[in-house]
């Protein structure tokens, strides 16, 4: 049975961003997945990581239960915004405490080279936007996707990462977005 964690990286729980993780966990569930929601709103964590790297700080029971799910799932599902061409601070600060040394990555002693740890899963990112797709490739370069799908999750061994954009959401109509819901219950049901 295919384990999914989705989850959702914005902060306000009015936001479509909820609406669209419930879409995709309602088509996921339609095929018989295992399929666990993650709202970082609802987790009690420090966002900072204080030391960096130089002293790993301790865990908070939420973040640790949060490696655990990541640890036992085949595909990880991202939903937040973009905003300021990458993603909402909350979910900065969760990467930045739990993809931490030994969890998503180990250094190597000698070189320049690391050790992926989270090799044989997969990613789909899904991410709400008001800039037009377009603009936000050709003139932005992308950078928060390529933030996500090369620095992060490639970085720790997720393959292969996909993402699907949805915007600009401040000019879409109701119809448009009720399109995007079931836009996106069919790619949990096709679960890629």
């Amino acid at each position: 049975m295919k384990k999914i964690l989705i989850i959702n990286g914005h902060p306000d729980k009015g936001s479509y961003c909820f609406a669209l993780a419930e879409s995709y966990r309602k088509g996921a569930v339609q095929t018989g997945a295992d399929c666990k929601v993650l709202n970082l709103i609802d987790l009690q964590f420090n966002p900072i990581l204080t030391n960096g790297y130089r002293m790993v700080s301790d865990l908070e029971p939420d973040l640790l239960q949060a490696q655990k799910d990541i640890s036992e799932c085949n595909l990880l599902v991202l939903v937040y915004p973009n905003w300021w061409g990458t993603y909402p601070a909350l979910l900065k600060g969760f990467i930045d405490r739990v993809f931490v040394p030994n969890f998503a990555f180990k250094y190597r002693e000698k070189g320049p080279f690391w050790d992926k740890l989270l090799t044989g899963k997969t990613a789909q990112l899904i991410v709400t936007m008001d800039t037009p797709a377009w603009y936000y490739w050709l003139i932005n370069k992308s950078p928060g996707h390529n933030s996500m799908k090369i620095g992060i999750l490639g970085f720790s061994g997720f393959k292969p990462v996909r993402i699907k954009s949805f915007g600009p959401i401040k000019s879409s109509t109701v119809q448009q977005r009720a399109e995007w819901l079931k836009e996106v219950r069919i790619l949990g049901s096709e679960q890629e």
